[in-house]
């Protein structure tokens, strides 16, 4: 099927057409950098990661941007608290987010702005918007006149005196309306400020992400991503002073990914009790693992970070794991290292393919061009296993390879498998040697035909997270999950 995409602004599934043909400008809004990065800020960068990677698979030449607020309230808050610069500290905050995106293999990113380098662009939107008679400068601050714009709400499909009742807006005296939104603050004594001609002051949230996604994708972009909570009022205003500026559509497709909970409650960094900061996930899970858990459902709908689900999901990938291994054994070739198609072609599928993963194959391909459903893609990855698995009885058959190198060239498009799984370290020069020693025994045992202790031995491994296996060259031990 062709692709389609769900947009917010429509409410409905669209076939994707792109402004230019064979191109994708697609921008997503990035974070506010003033404290570390927590599980919930990799939730859109892992699924945008997967929909370019997709859309690169289908042919499309595709400009990822992502911006980085290191200018706003909350950073200046906190490095007040912190006894350090605005700028220290987005820099800090910064270097986290990206060792993060790094850890994950968020690697499709084009450009990554930041608002602070664009302050020429913003205060040139907000002279036009001041021309055009959508802004007003007041105290030295500029703000948008939202009854000065018809569509105001088509974004959130709500009234406008709604929105403007409803808005999470500091009260002043020098707004029109209540519901009017900064475009550019009058600095105070000590906070961050650059020369405009309204006075010294700095940037509006939203006017920033205008300024940055047109400087590198132009007035039409293809796709404006970012969280659900972002559609009120980040997007909606994005969108309607960008529009009111240029006078052409913003963005073709609105696409708001779901947001993490944690039992129930979103991951906030207002709610300390749900943050779970990346670097300490790090340490005890693959990024595999958190990758799978980012796009185990559709990407509108909330991912639960329940008590266990990571361990969950280590174990079920210790099957891929298993399978790679296994055709290592057989081919002596290594599954990260197989030659596999980049591009999508239909016509030229390896006629070795069983009919099995072929239907399989084809299920993955038509759940992500049904607006990306990477959690049912997934599902079809545990199928397509299974056929793998099946075929191996066979060895190095020509369906074997296929299905091996099917599995290779569709879990590369989610961003997982690329390489193997890092083992354990500091621990090995103990770890392997003692269960060396417990094989060794268990073998011994069994000679001796003391079968019931050499399966407590079995039993024990197990219930402490190690499966052996038993195989005619010998038995292999496998860590099933970390502790």
């Amino acid at each position: 099927m062709p692709l389609r995409v769900y947009n917010t602004l429509s409410q409905a599934k669209e076939p994707f057409k792109t402004v230019t043909p064979g191109k994708v400008g697609m921008y997503v809004c990035g974070p506010t950098v003033y404290s570390k990065s927590h599980i919930g800020h990799m939730v859109g960068p892992v699924i945008f990661d997967a929909i370019k990677r997709y859309l690169v698979y289908l042919g499309y030449e595709v400009t990822w941007v992502v911006n980085i607020t290191d200018v706003d309230d909350k950073l200046i808050v906190q490095a007040n608290k912190d006894g350090t610069s605005v700028k220290e500290l987005a820099e800090q905050v910064t270097g986290d987010y990206l060792d993060c995106l790094r850890a994950l293999d968020v690697a499709g990113i084009d450009e990554m702005p930041r608002a602070t380098e664009h302050i020429a662009e913003i205060i040139d939107i907000n002279c036009g918007l001041i021309d055009r008679g959508f802004a007003y400068a007041s105290g030295g601050d500029v703000y948008f006149d939202v009854t000065k714009a018809a569509e105001y709400g088509k974004l959130s499909h709500r009234d406008p005196e709604e929105l403007m009742a409803g808005a999470r807006i500091e009260p002043t005296s020098l707004k029109r309306n209540s519901g009017d939104f900064a475009l550019w603050k009058a600095s105070k004594p000590g906070e961050p400020s650059w020369e405009s001609p309204w006075g010294p002051g700095r940037p509006g949230w939203h006017i920033e992400c205008s300024a940055m996604s047109m400087k590198y994708l132009g007035p039409h972009l293809d796709i404006h991503g970012g969280g659900l909570d972002l559609v009120f009022p980040h997007h909606e205003n994005e969108l309607v002073q960008s529009e009111s500026f240029t006078g052409v559509p913003f963005a073709t497709y609105w696409m708001h990914n779901g947001l993490l909970t944690k039992e129930g409650k979103k991951i906030s960094k207002s709610d300390p009790t749900t943050v779970v900061l990346m670097s300490d996930l790090l340490e005890s899970h693959a990024p595999d693992t958190l990758r799978v858990l980012l796009l185990s459902s559709h990407y509108r709908r909330p991912i639960d970070f329940g008590p266990g689900r990571l361990d969950e999901i280590d174990r079920s990938l210790q099957a891929f794991y298993r399978a790679f291994e296994r055709f290592e054994e057989l081919t002596g070739q290594s599954f990260y290292t197989l030659e596999a198609p980049t591009r999508r072609d239909d016509e030229s599928v390896d006629p070795a393919l069983s009919a099995e993963v072929a239907e399989h194959r084809r299920g993955f391909l038509d759940a992500m061009d049904d607006d990306f459903n990477t959690g049912g893609a997934i599902g079809e990855l545990f199928e397509i296993l299974r056929g793998v698995n099946r075929e191996s009885t066979v060895g190095g058959s020509p369906g074997y390879l296929a299905a091996v190198r099917t599995l290779r060239e569709l879990s590369r498009l989610l961003g997982i498998f690329a390489s193997p799984p890092t083992k354990a370290t500091a621990e090995d020069s103990l770890t392997a040697p003692l269960m060396e020693l417990l094989i060794d025994l268990r073998a011994r045992l069994r000679k001796e035909k003391n079968y019931a202790l050499a399966d407590e031995v079995r039993k024990r491994l197990t219930a402490i997270g190690v499966t052996l296996e038993d195989r005619p060259e010998g038995t292999r031990w496998r860590a099933e999950s970390k502790p």
